[in-house]
């Protein structure tokens, strides 16, 4: 069965909101003065917002780069992909879930619309190509992961899937992020003594890969799926006699950092390894690369 939509133009894709799509790739702005939005750059390191949006005229500009325009322009360059390349994206299996222009678009409210169709082994070749573009090993990804056929909108799609706890997925491709339900987090129980916690299931594979060669049953693993579900963690976390945390550097990961190492000295922050990066798999992705351009953090 085809579930192709028809494919889009170049104009169509150019109405895309951009502050939007910048959502679902996992970046939101740092401040917001009338309509215009300023982000950390996308598109390199930054330590002070120089990237506006311009809500109303639906343009880009990044001051540090000198360049801008509209979201095929932003994003040919976020993916170092060609224009061809995007539109198929967009139309196809991939599609980014595009709500009206300016409609505001709520995390919970995608999540009770989506319904798992059925998870198969990893074999989508953009889902593939997406997981090599962060560096992930393929017998890494296919251990812990399967490949998600969801319904949204009445529209099919696939995804990298993550289950947790509960049953639900979490849903990973190159231009959404979102879950189904239910919402939980994700432990593995090899009875360690230690515990590595992780924000996501893309950071979580990133430290498996690093470490292949670590015995099964050296650690133990949560992924909180949502810092919102640290609360719901800590029985499963603080029964074990150390809590490595690898929590995002963003402002909720880090104050969630602090807030553990108030709670007991079992917890240790380990973020410091990647401190110049967003997360764990933004530093393995970027290991060794000078510090300019980051692409594809979603």
């Amino acid at each position: 069965m085809d579930f192709r939509n028809k494919r889009l133009s170049v104009s169509e894709a150019k109405e895309i909101d951009i502050v939007y799509f910048l959502s679902s790739l996992g970046h939101e702005p740092a401040k917001i003065r009338n309509n215009d939005y300023w982000y950390f750059s996308p598109l390199r390191d930054e330590k002070t917002p120089s990237f506006k949006v311009n809500r109303r005229l639906n343009r880009w500009y990044d001051h540090g780069l000198g360049k801008g325009g509209n979201l095929v322009d932003f994003a040919i360059l976020y993916h170092g992909c060609t224009v061809s390349e995007l539109l198929q994206n967009l139309s196809g299996n991939l599609s980014l879930q595009k709500p009206s222009l300016h409609q505001s678009f709520t995390q919970p409210e995608a999540q009770n619309q989506i319904k798992v169709l059925g998870d198969f082994i990893l074999s989508s070749t953009a889902l593939l190509r997406y997981l090599q573009q962060r560096r992930m090993p393929i017998d890494i990804a296919d251990r812990y992961c399967r490949e998600v056929r969801y319904e949204l909108n009445g529209k099919v799609y696939y995804g990298i899937g993550f289950k947790n706890d509960l049953g639900g997925f979490e849903i990973r491709n190159p231009y959404f992020k979102a879950s189904s339900s239910p919402k939980g987090i994700t432990t593995l129980d090899n009875s360690a003594d230690e515990v590595i916690v992780f924000e996501g299931f893309i950071d979580f594979l990133s430290f498996k890969a690093i470490h292949r060669q670590d015995p099964e049953d050296r650690f133990d693993f949560a992924v909180l799926n949502s810092i919102s579900f640290f609360e719901t963690a800590r029985p499963f976390l603080e029964k074990h006699n150390a809590i490595r945390l690898y929590l995002d550097r963003d402002i909720t990961g880090k104050n969630c950092s602090q807030y553990a190492l108030s709670l007991s000295s079992k917890y240790k922050d380990e973020s410091n390894l990647y401190q110049n990066h967003k997360d764990f798999n933004d530093w393995m992705v970027n290991f060794g690369k000078p510090q300019r351009k980051h692409q594809n953090k979603s």
